[in-house]
């Protein structure tokens, strides 16, 4: 259908067709939010369109207000420099001088003419920013005009260029190569720049050093724009799809951002496979090229000669491309796929280019990562004063926050941080400066501390180290317990951030890892270098323990002082806001130290401190009072500031049967407790309830355990009591797999056999799959039609109360939170939100769009307490059915309209 233009609330809301009455509701709600400057918590169910919804009501308060701005520069450009300051319109925020009054001179003692001449100085310079303003915005306008309209001609010159200069830089590399050949291997000067933490760099004809050269062209002021924020790349493309989709494809100026190891096009790099170690190899070349500049002439052949290894620096960075794919990015609307091709074709970075484009971007769309982590977000030029966040899916954001901050360094990783460390400062001490060594030295006692607080020594490989026993402690009652509360952490992080210091331990150990423990005399050596010893690649070992074994399996970051800087960050937190848990387990290599964050409010609040407004968004977003006390209250937010908008479902009432059925048909009440669930009597009862349901009815029957575990004893009893051979005869039985890569190939076979079943009309009808909650399949599958016709929900999942974490967490919040005295400790409250988010998060697979029907089954007699059922979503709480016993909810199910549900 062709676009419309919707009005709702008096705003005109352009939509690819007609939208429902409640994305008009969800569009208007969300302009006055945006309009405000409030904080929008929006819960719309999935299959209501609410991305859609989303999208076009964002970006039609978008469009609003940059015209409304262009009109005020418009009108104060005409009128020249303002004779008042009520001249100056409170939109454009106008410097407080110009908002005085006559009477501010005999306020601040200033004669009248000496106001009035820096007033109207201030108005100048207003007046020229906004024509600085213009004539930029105007030469963006015609630069993506040139491209839209001639794009493939552009690159195919480009191209010619680009591919005679990485033929010439490639000859250039090879002769260096072979001159270098040529010479005697100097080691003191090969190591001489992981000293400096420098890595030189091959010359580049014509191609200037990053972005210090021109800064006009890709350093820009950042305009008003929206920054959409979601949680998986895949939910990320989905929305960029839908924007290409809506009326505003053509126009919107979007930007999508992700890590390097997602858009990195160099294969040298990727190849490196580990996140860490693209990141930094990328840094490292980045460095290289920028530094080029301090090497003079007269030095450059000597130390050209002296290399022992020349280290190019990424074709793909280049001032000239990365300015042609900037407005190649600006001039259409791309996913994460297609910025990568286009960066291949461009022979650009990706990476670079998405960053240089934000500035002028109307619409940035990022994961939680790059958003929620304030390094993250500065290192990637995000700036949220003054703009708009939408975090979409955004049921989980809490425990996002949580666990972006909180760290856990492994007792391995500390070992080799030391070692790496020590054996760097034997090799470098003398050509260290005091204040160099006087850190280094700091950060060797912290390291030598860590261990010892795990009960480990320092002087034996961890390996062979048993340890037991777990420990949670305040962050002060650590730093006193570890014998370092009288180093200022807040120093030494500094110091490890502005000498990047692990990233020179990384040069070291990749240069000379292999070299440089076995050129070392036996009898010196230490259990941790004979450790350190053992990871180096073709290194003569004794055979290794199983454990030794198990853990040369696992995967090791680059650079473990990289953690460890990580894990200083975090206790630089405020004392009540985290805790420390000492995790005791086997080896010291397995055992580890974690920061726990208790308050992700303290890192939230920048973000609705510095934005104009915040929308936190998603399909189940009951219970809200999680978001509005332990995220907003905390965060700074006054209770007016928050917007609460929810809206049922687009389906009719008779398309969803939502039961909660408290006892089965051989009247066993149904009590899933820890205590009773594994009982032969309730896993038998929860068996003849499944294949009752799945003799009526047809397609696919979905059916969420708490937990793998439980999954896997109530199959092994059905399949011992002979129920699992009578569920068989109706459907065919499939189980989630623990693995991920297993998922869709379990998600095709089981759609496969629902099909067949469909089209061969015999005995089996379709087919049963066993879930988890929480698992692959309870958050991002769509069980829509025929896939999901009836979503059965075994028992309560709540977290596990005896975890130490989540003690700690809720008895931080019995303490911070107030509340009344008829109301449940916070404590309580959040082990129930936990329980029921999930619960929401998983029977909300079952519709997916307007036609689409299933019935709900909820099978525990917890549910029926009012207070449990007014956790559930609003579409689903006000049709819900309590059943005591199994006839009547079976009955109900028979006669369910439409007919079609079930079975004749």
């Amino acid at each position: 259908m062709a676009d419309e233009t919707q009005e709702a609330g008096g705003i005109h809301f352009p939509f690819p067709f007609t939208p429902y009455a409640i994305q008009k509701d969800f569009m208007a709600a969300l302009y006055q939010v945006l309009e405000a400057g409030k904080i929008g918590i929006f819960e719309s169910p999935t299959g209501t369109g609410k991305s859609l919804s989303l999208i076009c009501g964002a970006l039609s308060w978008l469009r609003d207000f940059e015209q409304k701005k262009r009109q005020e520069e418009e009108r104060l450009l005409e009128a020249g420099a303002p004779t008042s300051s009520d001249g100056l319109a409170p939109a454009l925020g106008p410097p407080p001088s110009c908002q005085g009054s006559p009477s501010t001179p005999e306020a601040t003692g200033e004669p009248d003419w000496i106001t009035q001449f820096v007033q109207k100085k201030e108005e100048r310079d207003l007046v020229d920013r906004l024509k600085e303003e213009q004539v930029r915005r105007k030469k963006r306008e015609e630069r993506l005009q040139q491209i839209r309209h001639n794009a493939k001609l552009r690159f195919a010159a480009k191209r010619m260029r680009q591919e005679d200069e990485e033929t010439e830089r490639l000859l250039r590399l090879s002769s260096e190569m072979l001159a270098a050949g040529t010479e005697p291997e100097q080691v003191a000067s090969g190591e001489e720049e992981l000293v400096l933490a420098e890595y030189e760099s091959d010359e580049e004809k014509g191609v200037p050093s990053g972005v210090d050269v021109d800064e006009d062209d890709l350093d820009e002021e950042h305009v008003t724009k929206i920054y959409y924020c979601s949680r998986t790349h895949s939910q990320l493309a989905q929305f960029v799809h839908e924007v290409q989709k809506s009326p505003f494809g053509q126009d919107t100026r979007l930007v999508s951002l992700g890590s390097r190891q997602n858009l990195c096009v160099n294969g040298d790099v990727r190849k490196l496979g580990s996140v860490q170690l693209i990141n930094d190899r990328c840094v490292e070349m980045q460095r290289s090229k920028h530094e080029r500049k301090s090497i003079t002439e007269e030095e450059e052949p000597t130390r050209r000669r002296r290399r022992q290894e020349p280290r190019a620096t990424c074709p793909f960075y280049s001032h000239e491309r990365l300015q042609l794919l900037r407005d190649e990015v600006l001039a259409g609307v791309k996913d994460v796929e297609q910025l990568v091709a286009l960066g291949k074709e461009a022979r650009a970075c990706p990476y670079y280019g998405g960053r240089f484009a934000i500035p002028a971007a109307q619409l940035v769309v990022l994961p939680y990562q790059m958003l929620l982590h304030a390094p993250t977000r500065q290192a990637a030029g995000i700036r949220l004063q003054g703009q708009v966040v939408v975090i979409d899916e955004a049921h989980n954001l809490i425990d996002t926050i949580t666990n972006i901050h909180s760290m856990e360094v492994r007792g391995s990783q500390l070992c080799q941080a030391h070692s790496q460390l020590l054996q760097y400062t034997e090799r470098y001490g003398k050509r260290l400066k005091a204040k160099n060594l006087m850190y280094i030295k700091q950060l060797l006692y912290l390291l030598e501390k860590f261990v010892a607080v795990l009960g480990g020594n320092i002087k034996q490989n961890p390996n062979t180290q048993t340890l037991s026993q777990a420990e949670l402690k305040t962050i002060n009652d650590f730093l006193f317990q570890s014998k370092i509360d009288n180093i200022n952490l807040f120093k030494v992080r500094r110091y490890c951030e502005k000498s990047k210091i692990s990233r020179k331990l990384l040069g070291f150990t990749e240069r000379y890892g292999a070299v440089l423990v076995p050129s070392m005399e036996q009898p010196k050596l230490s259990g941790f270098q004979v450790f350190l010893q053992s990871l180096q690649p073709g290194a003569t070992v004794a055979p290794a323990t199983p454990a030794e074994a198990e853990e040369d399996r696992s995967p090791r970051p680059a650079s473990p002082l990289m953690h460890v800087e990580g894990f200083l960050e975090a206790l630089t937190t405020a004392n009540q806001d985290g805790r420390v848990i000492l995790s005791r387990q086997g080896s010291l290599s397995q055992s580890s130290l974690k920061f726990l964050l208790l308050n992700p409010a303290v890192h939230f609040a920048q973000v609705v401190k510095e934005c104009r407004a915040v929308i936190i968004a998603g399909g189940t977003m009951q219970p809200v009072s999680d978001f509005r006390e332990q995220l907003l209250a905390g965060a700074g937010v006054e209770a007016e500031r928050v917007v609460e908008f929810s809206c049922g479902h687009v389906i009719p009432p008779d398309h969803i049967l939502p039961l909660i059925i408290c006892s089965g048909p051989s009247n066993q009440m149904l009590d899933f407790t820890y205590q009773k669930r594994g009982l032969p009597q309730m896993m038998d009862e929860t068996g003849r309830i499944l294949c009752n349901l799945c003799n009526v009815v047809p397609g696919g029957v979905v059916c969420f355990f708490p937990s793998y575990e439980y999954q896997h004893q109530v199959c092994a009893h059905w399949e011992k009591s002979g129920l699992l051979a009578r569920l068989t005869i109706r459907k065919r039985i499939f189980q989630e797999p623990k693995k991920a890569n297993r998922v869709e190939q379990v998600l095709l076979e089981y759609s496969r056999c629902i099909k067949h079943c469909g089209q061969a009309r015999g005995t089996e009808t379709g087919a049963l799959l066993l879930s988890v909650v929480g698992g692959k399949m309870s958050e991002g599958i769509n069980f829509s039609d025929d896939l999901g016709r009836c979503v059965v929900m075994v028992g309560m999942p709540y977290p596990n109360i005896m975890s130490p974490e989540l003690q700690e967490k809720m008895a931080y919040l019995d303490q911070m939170l107030p509340r009344a005295p008829s109301q449940a400790r916070p404590g309580k409250a959040l082990v129930e939100n936990l329980c029921m988010k999930a619960v929401n998060q998983s029977i909300g697979r079952a519709i997916r769009h307007q036609k689409d029907f299933a019935s709900i089954v909820l099978l525990d007699q917890r549910y029926a307490s009012p207070a449990i059922q007014a956790k559930l979503p609003a579409w689903i709480r006000d049709r819900v059915e309590v059943k005591a016993t199994f006839g009547p909810a079976f009955a109900a199910l028979r006669k369910v309209s439409p007919a079609r549900l079930l079975l004749p």
